[in-house]
């Protein structure tokens, strides 16, 4: 350090020596007499070493300086050595204690196995067991819960509307089946109905497009076929031959063609006054005709033209509550099963069918989409469609409106049965009240009261997600615990 302020110090001597044998300017100085010249020197000299000794005081400052910041640089390092050392022997203390940490746990880890009797392992898998039954059970009383609320206020809210829905509506359902019985004034008639050689019947089969089964049923004969409008029309020819009393090819296509131009007034007088009750206005003419053919469809027993109807009235009278439109409710529930007067026409869903009708003649979109979506052929987009299906519903599960044959009562409770077995612990179940309810016995050894809650919840679900149904099913978990002993 002393050598470099040394080497410093004589480098800037020489710098200020030759800086006395030039001009401020910088330019050298220019030539003088000897006397002049040696005055000169001198006190240029003296300037010269005043200024180096000022300088070099400077320099000596600046070098004390910095040996004092040497020496507390040599100190800091000296410390933080000092700390390293210090942290290095704190470190080996952390990793003992760490060690020592390590194997008290271990050894309080076996003298728990010990006094439990149970391993690590076997421990953690009881504690998960605990946790899972603990988290079940809150989950089944939150869900609970849930379904408490949510159930009284729906009830609440349908409960109300349906109420008025259906004190402002009372209507007369007349059961129809697939055939027609047209009393005769004797036996004597069954033969010329037949005709020679049946020529009689098979002109009138012809025509009709109707079964005539004249079998031993006294003074009557009985048309079969599942079109109600040619069942109609064949009832109405046949009525008109025996009034006249002359039967004969001739004579049987001139009453079907007056029976026919009959039953279309008819449908039309019947359409025109099913639009008039459910006071639905401005309907296309064509539509009114397929409207009425309608009273001569069943479905389930029910008639097709009255269910339309009593579904328009329950449609207005729930968008009038609900805030909705009643116009466009009434009148797509007033259609909405108009496809089955032309289903077996046009290939389709009859709810896809009878949208597409609606808009040929001149429907607006809302009211088709309520009616496609009657029974999710489409998802539901409005309110007024979600009404129509609620109107539907309504209409068909109530009591007495529908009939239901033997084979399709039997393969519902089949497979009510069928979706309760599969679950595990399930020991017997029972349908009842026409499949309106199920009962399910669980074992109480492989079901607890948890359990019933959540068997119930699935099975429900589950029902609806796979069957198609009027009404509601209620299903009902019933888990009984026994107690025995013997006196002896």
């Amino acid at each position: 350090m002393e050598l470099v302020i040394a080497a410093v110090v004589v480098a800037v001597g020489l710098v200020a020596a030759a800086g006395v044998f030039r001009r401020p300017g910088g330019a050298p100085a220019a030539p003088a007499g000897p006397a002049t010249a040696a005055a000169q020197n001198g006190a240029g000299t003296a300037e010269a070493r005043a200024a180096l000794r000022a300088r070099e005081g400077e320099l000596e400052q600046r070098a004390g300086e910095l040996r004092q910041r040497a020496t507390e640089l040599e100190v800091r390092a000296a410390e933080l050595e000092q700390r390293a050392a210090e942290m290095a022997e704190r470190t080996e203390k952390l990793e003992e204690e760490r060690a020592k940490l390590e194997q008290s746990r271990h050894e309080h880890e076996r003298a728990l196995e010990r006094v439990s009797g149970m391993t690590v392992t076997e421990a953690k898998q009881h504690l998960a067991r605990e946790v899972e039954d603990q988290a079940r059970h809150q989950a089944v009383k939150t869900l609970r819960q849930i379904e408490d609320q949510t159930k009284r206020d729906a009830e609440r809210k349908v409960r109300s509307i349906l109420a008025v829905a259906m004190q402002r509506l009372a209507a007369s359902h007349a059961a129809e089946t697939t055939v027609s019985v047209v009393q005769l004034q004797s036996d004597d008639m069954k033969g010329r109905i037949i005709g020679r050689e049946g020529r009689n019947i098979r002109a009138l089969e012809n025509l009709t497009g109707i079964d005539f089964i004249i079998d031993d049923t006294p003074n009557a004969v009985v048309l079969s076929g599942f079109d109600g409008v040619r069942r109609e029309l064949a009832r109405m020819t046949l009525e008109k031959l025996l009034q006249d009393g002359r039967i004969h090819p001739a004579r049987i296509e001139e009453a079907y063609y007056q029976a026919k131009s009959e039953l279309d007034a008819h449908i039309i007088e019947v359409g025109e006054t099913a639009a008039f009750e459910a006071n639905v206005q401005g309907l296309d003419a064509e539509l009114i005709k397929i409207l009425g053919r309608l009273k001569f469809r069943t479905s389930y027993g029910q008639n097709v033209l009255a269910h339309s109807v009593e579904c328009a009235h329950l449609a207005a009278i729930m968008a009038d509550e609900l805030g909705a439109s009643a116009k466009t409710a009434r009148r797509a529930a007033l259609l909405h099963d108009i496809g089955k007067a032309v289903s077996h026409e046009v290939e389709g869903p009859h709810a896809l069918v009878g949208g597409d009708l609606v808009r040929r003649h001149g429907e607006e979109e809302s009211v088709a989409h309520a009616m496609e979506a009657h029974h999710n052929e489409v998802e539901p987009q409005t309110v007024e469609a979600v009404i129509v299906q609620a109107a539907d519903a309504l209409s068909g599960a109530r009591p007495g409106a529908r009939g239901e044959s033997l084979e399709s009562y039997v393969k519902r409770l089949r497979e009510l049965e069928q979706i309760a077995q599969r679950h595990p612990g399930v020991d017997k179940v029972y349908a009842m009240q026409a499949g309106r309810e199920i009962r399910i016995m669980v074992a109480p050894g492989a079901v607890d009261d948890d359990g019933m809650a959540l068997l119930s919840h699935e099975i429900a679900r589950e029902i609806e997600k796979e069957l198609e149904y009027p009404g509601q099913i209620k299903v009902t978990v019933i888990r009984e615990s026994r107690a025995v002993e013997y006196a002896r």
